[in-house]
């Protein structure tokens, strides 16, 4: 057994959460239709490839001006 593990503890949070999907199954399966909205995402790769291929390389102080000649 870990050093800092507590046998048989949840958390509150984590009892809530629980106590939440038991009492109303739709919430997992709205989590699952979220998460494929914004991070389950097929990658193109050849036009990852593309992109990559075309960056400019970029100067190592983009935001300092050039010296002037005074």
């Amino acid at each position: 057994m870990p050093f800092f593990a507590r046998a048989h503890y949840t958390s509150e949070a984590t009892q809530f959460i629980e106590s939440l999907k038991s009492a109303n199954a739709q919430v997992e399966v709205g989590q699952r239709q979220g998460r494929s909205l914004l991070w389950d995402k097929q990658i193109d790769h050849d036009l990852r490839r593309d992109m990559e291929s075309g960056k400019v390389a970029q100067k190592p102080y983009p935001y300092q001006t050039a010296p002037t000649e005074q």
